[in-house]
């Protein structure tokens, strides 16, 4: 039986993407994105799980519920707090662009312009938060 098509073997060799150094993985910002997404959530869900936990030692043992929070006063603290804001602020600003993917007729069409829009909005917000933030922590550290 004839066909019109051309089969694998007659038709030309499909061009593959360049693949960058060092990954696996062949895809471009978005995927990215989507692996940031789930780290900062699991990241997110850490924070709350050991926030829980730290604020139950209080009906335990109130003087390990004090040692507890002595610790989280220690200016290298602000680091962590910097990577957890970083790690929210990413989060939601991505959660965002993924329910108007999802839910908005336009969405898929525009989610790279709107990927941009997140990073970038995260950088105008992180940028400062982080200069005030490590320049407390440098404060505390060094005097001033």
């Amino acid at each position: 039986m004839a066909s019109t098509t051309a089969t694998a073997a007659e038709g030309r060799p499909r061009e593959e993407a360049p693949r960058a150094k060092g990954t696996l993985y062949r895809g471009d910002l978005g995927m990215w994105s989507w692996v940031a997404h789930r780290i900062t959530g699991v990241l997110t869900f850490f924070f709350l799980f050991v926030h829980v936990l730290d604020t139950a030692l209080v009906r335990v043992s109130p003087n390990a519920y004090d040692t507890v929070i002595n610790t989280y006063k220690h200016p290298l603290m602000i680091v962590f707090e910097l990577g957890l804001l970083a790690a929210v602020l990413f989060h939601a600003f991505n959660g965002i662009r993924v329910m108007l993917v999802d839910f908005w007729s336009r969405g898929p069409r525009l989610q790279r312009p709107m990927l941009w829009t997140v990073l970038v909005l995260w950088l105008v917000l992180i940028i400062p938060a982080a200069i005030s933030m490590i320049a407390r922590a440098a404060t505390e550290l060094f005097g001033g």
